[in-house]
């Protein structure tokens, strides 16, 4: 069953005066274990799309299903439910609780979860030792390395065990090195066969670790390929 199926979906903005087409009609199928790369310049509606497909946002018009059910089926209450256990999102911007230590904020999902909290600390430590950071569980924010910070945020949106992982631009706040480990820990999860992931980037050293490239341009998917083969260069990224 796939995951995803979407239908010439479109999103249109809309104030008082001015109507802002920001997807103008995309249909694209996500089965599981894939991992995508969304490329386009700023203002193509990638992030747009992502919110999308990630239930932060509904669109104007067209289908969307997930796991074959369609969201129009879901309730308000059923959408927050799915977006919390079945999804994880990783963001630019860390979004991390700051005096707040590494396992608490990776617990956080978990209260919104039907988890029994006796659980949530065994659920958490997995999550934090996936991505290499069990020596920084007590640590603070403000104690952390921008590369270790987006590693507790991935940590966070694994803790549900999710079918699918968002990552919205999560190396653009990272030097080449940060970037590259955290590109490092999304493959491995992908080629582990947990997770589906769909990635935003507008880097190509970066979309070059997924599996399936998307690119949109204006609203409209302008390519869709496959990358069959996928080559180290001197500098440790793909290409």
């Amino acid at each position: 069953m796939q995951l995803i199926s979407v239908k010439n979906i479109k999103k249109i903005f809309r104030t008082e005066e001015v109507e802002t087409p920001a997807i103008r009609g995309v249909s694209l199928e996500v089965e599981p274990g894939e991992f995508i790369a969304i490329m386009g310049a700023s203002g193509s509606g990638k992030s747009t799309l992502l919110h999308i497909l990630g239930l932060l946002d509904r669109q104007t018009s067209g289908s969307y299903r997930f796991e074959g059910k369609t969201i129009d089926d879901y309730s308000p209450d059923e959408l927050a439910h799915l977006r919390n256990s079945r999804m994880g999102f990783v963001f630019q911007a860390f979004n991390l609780l700051p005096r707040t230590s590494v396992l608490e904020n990776v617990k956080l999902p978990l209260t919104y979860s039907n988890v029994p909290s006796k659980e949530w600390d065994v659920r958490a430590k997995k999550a934090i030792d996936s991505v290499g950071l069990s020596h920084r569980i007590e640590h603070e924010p403000s104690q952390l390395s921008g590369g270790e910070k987006q590693r507790v945020a991935m940590a966070r949106a694994l803790v549900n065990n999710p079918s699918i992982i968002f990552a919205d631009e999560p190396t653009g706040n990272l030097d080449s090195i940060s970037g590259k480990k955290i590109m490092e820990v999304l493959q491995n999860l992908n080629d582990k066969g947990r997770h589906t992931i769909i990635l935003i980037t507008h880097e190509t050293s970066t979309a070059n670790y997924a599996k399936r490239i998307i690119r949109l341009q204006d609203g409209l998917v302008s390519s869709d390929r496959n990358v069959s083969k996928r080559l180290w260069a001197k500098d440790g990224y793909m290409k």
